[in-house]
């Protein structure tokens, strides 16, 4: 048993080493074929063994019919001869109508005595029931006792070998001759299985093999295309894969149909196009970062290399300074953007929630941006209408989402514009900030994306460009981290509005 199962285990690794190297259509196209013959195989067995069963029992009945009828015909035939010529031509009768019989079912019918001995056939027959006489075909025939027993208490039938008569299976019907009460003999009527199965099965096995034939060539070209048609969307997807870790991100599958593969290849084209765009932002917010890194760290440099060398004369360096503490500041904040970005997707940066008042971080941030403000000669308006409005959040991550989108506003307001700002309570008790300020607006292709990392909106629309694309994510980020939600309305040539829905502050419950 432990070798047999050693065995199957040899030829069961041997087969997935095959396997396992090589192409999906291959393994698929193989193993369908593989069904499709094993199908047919079990079906041309089961064929086989309907077709023995059926023949063997026809076979059988048409055997034992036969020598009933020749029996009883012998029966009468004997049973009236009066004289020796009657007998004489009885027998005549008796070898015709086994001949006639012996041709009509392809088998051998003789008659034997009581002894087993063949007297009367289709070839030749002896005028003694018992005697050496006979022909040469059944001289040595010599029916068994037991066989003879059998027969003369009613019937016998059989598929066997009998030695010394037939040394191949052979089916073997036998039936009494009775005159007068008496058995005189019998009839037997032998056929031998293997020719008589294989011409009965030669005909129907050629129209079946031509059918079968027919069939699995069609099955095979069926499987092919159906195989080629399965997996082409897998190898564009592996093509595809491999341009994209070249960077190429150009490449598509073809949709076709709806099903599952159809479905699979839409969101690997999806997949493909945000990879795309991610890879272009990306490219753009390296480009950027570097820009806004390498341009104030010229400045800075410059300027300090120039108080240094003397090329600034002193009674300047207070203002220089100024600007270098700008530039300075400008780095730390966005150095700063992009380390909090990187600890809130990593889960290291969790709010501290509490309860306060969100007007006062609007009007904090505003004072920060007061000189460019007044510098554009921007109108504020809305601070006469805020009001008190408690929020439960991490305070220094709201001031941040403020801030930034008070930056923005700033960055994007033209000279002699307006910024206005709304706050309250609205119907689904949330507190809303909006922000708001004229300007070129965004366009309807760019709103969707304002949110996007990376994304920076078109420079022309900047008035003051001095950002990496990072700060309207970073809000989104930390406002849906509070359960809130943040979007973007905007007509061009008029406005655009950022509004951020928070959760108000929790309602103590009475004491009792």
């Amino acid at each position: 048993m432990e070798k047999n199962s050693n065995f199957f285990k040899k030829h069961l690794r041997r087969i997935e080493s095959f396997f396992i190297h090589k192409p999906l259509f291959l393994k698929y196209f193989t193993i369908m074929t593989a069904l499709i013959l094993v199908s047919y195989f079990v079906l041309t067995s089961a064929l086989f063994v309907f077709l023995s069963n059926r023949w063997s029992k026809e076979k059988k009945e048409t055997l034992t019919d036969n020598v009933t009828r020749n029996a009883q015909y012998c029966e009468r035939i004997f049973g009236s001869c009066g004289n020796d010529e009657e007998f004489s031509n009885a027998m005549l009768l008796v070898c015709n109508n086994l001949g006639v019989t012996s041709g009509a079912i392809n088998a051998d019918v003789f008659f034997c005595n009581v002894e087993g001995k063949v007297v009367l056939c289709k070839e030749n027959f002896s005028y003694e029931f018992s005697g050496d006489e006979g022909c040469s075909i059944h001289k040595n025939f010599d029916i068994p006792d037991d066989i003879m027993e059998a027969v003369e208490n009613g019937f016998y039938i059989n598929d066997e070998k009998i030695p010394g008569i037939f040394d191949e299976r052979t089916f073997l019907a036998g039936a009494p001759v009775k005159v007068n009460g008496t058995v005189i003999g019998a009839v037997f009527a032998a056929e031998a299985v293997e020719h008589s199965f294989r011409e009965y099965t030669g005909n129907i096995l050629r129209m079946y093999l031509s059918s079968a034939l027919f069939a699995i060539s069609l099955s095979f070209l069926v499987v092919y295309a159906f195989t080629a048609k399965l997996t082409n969307p897998l190898r564009q997807m592996s093509n595809a894969t491999k341009a994209y870790a070249q960077g190429d991100f150009s490449k598509r599958v073809a949709v076709r149909g709806s099903d599952e593969f159809a479905e699979l290849c839409q969101s690997f084209n999806r997949m493909a196009s945000a990879l795309s765009i991610l890879e272009s932002s990306r490219r753009s917010f390296v480009a950027n970062v570097s820009h806004e890194l390498k341009t104030p760290m010229t400045t800075i440099g410059g300027f300090i290399d120039g108080m240094l060398d003397g090329t600034i004369p002193p009674e300047r360096h207070e203002e220089y300074l100024q600007i270098v503490s700008n530039e300075i500041k400008r780095l730390s904040r966005l150095v700063t953007s992009m380390l909090n970005l990187s600890k809130i997707e990593a889960g290291e940066l969790e709010p501290k929630y509490s309860d306060f008042d969100i007007s006062s971080v609007i009007i904090d941030c505003m004072l920060n941006f007061e000189q460019a403000i007044e510098k554009n000669n921007i109108t504020v308006e809305g601070f006469e209408n805020i009001r008190t409005v408690m929020v439960h959040a991490d305070r220094d991550m709201i001031h941040q989402v403020i801030y930034n989108l008070v930056d923005n506003a700033v960055k994007f307001t033209p000279e002699n514009g307006t910024i206005s700002v709304f706050t309250g309570e609205n119907d689904s008790n949330q507190v809303y900030v909006s922000i708001q300020n004229t300007g070129d607006g965004i366009s309807p292709e760019e709103i969707g994306r304002v949110f996007e990392r990376f994304y920076k909106v078109d420079k022309s629309r900047s008035y003051d460009v001095k950002s990496a694309g990072l700060g309207l994510y970073l809000c989104k980020t930390i406002v849906e981290m509070h359960g809130g939600k943040i979007f973007a309305e905007s007509i061009e040539g008029q406005f655009t509005r950022f509004t951020v829905l928070l959760e108000k502050k929790k309602q103590e419950k009475p004491k009792k």
